[in-house]
């Protein structure tokens, strides 16, 4: 069982698409991804949320991992395993 992934993302975004590949390479499956570029009122959600700006911002469970760069160096420092798992 790993913890629910929601993934704030647009359509061209290549850092969307590493983060997504390294949560993937993790066994997550089923990432809840939500486009601010198809629904600017959840760009809205994200920014008051997050107090960013940029895609992607990543949530995993009630935690703000932030973006792609934030995601990797979790996972470098080995906390992003436990993480997942809840």
């Amino acid at each position: 069982m790993t913890a629910h992934v929601l993934l704030y993302s647009t359509a061209v975004c290549p850092y969307c698409v590493r983060a997504e590949r390294l949560l993937e390479s993790k066994g997550v499956t089923g990432i809840e991804k939500i486009r601010v570029d198809l629904d600017p009122e959840q760009r809205v959600i994200m920014m008051q949320k997050t107090g960013r700006r940029t895609v992607p911002q990543i949530y995993i469970g009630d935690t703000h991992v932030g973006g792609f760069d934030d995601l990797y160096a979790l996972d470098q420092a080995g906390r992003l395993d436990p993480l997942l798992k809840g």
